[in-house]
């Protein structure tokens, strides 16, 4: 599966660092959200959310794979 926040954050031309500073956690955070080895907070999905201009469904919402 293709990491959503990934390809947002590469949209919006983002690094991690620069993702990590904007929503205050480390750099190993957003890259370990991203290679599906940490579940964020609420708090925390929803900050990604708001700084990369999506919703909380386009970024986390698992979709059905029959679609």
């Amino acid at each position: 599966m293709v990491n959503r926040i990934k390809i947002a954050r590469i949209e919006k031309n983002l690094t991690q660092k620069d993702l990590a500073s904007k929503v205050n956690v480390t750099r190993q955070t957003i890259g370990l959200i991203e290679a599906g080895k940490y579940n964020p907070s609420l708090k925390l999905c929803i900050d990604i959310a708001k700084t990369l201009n999506k919703t909380l469904d386009e970024l986390f919402w698992e979709r059905e794979s029959n679609e």
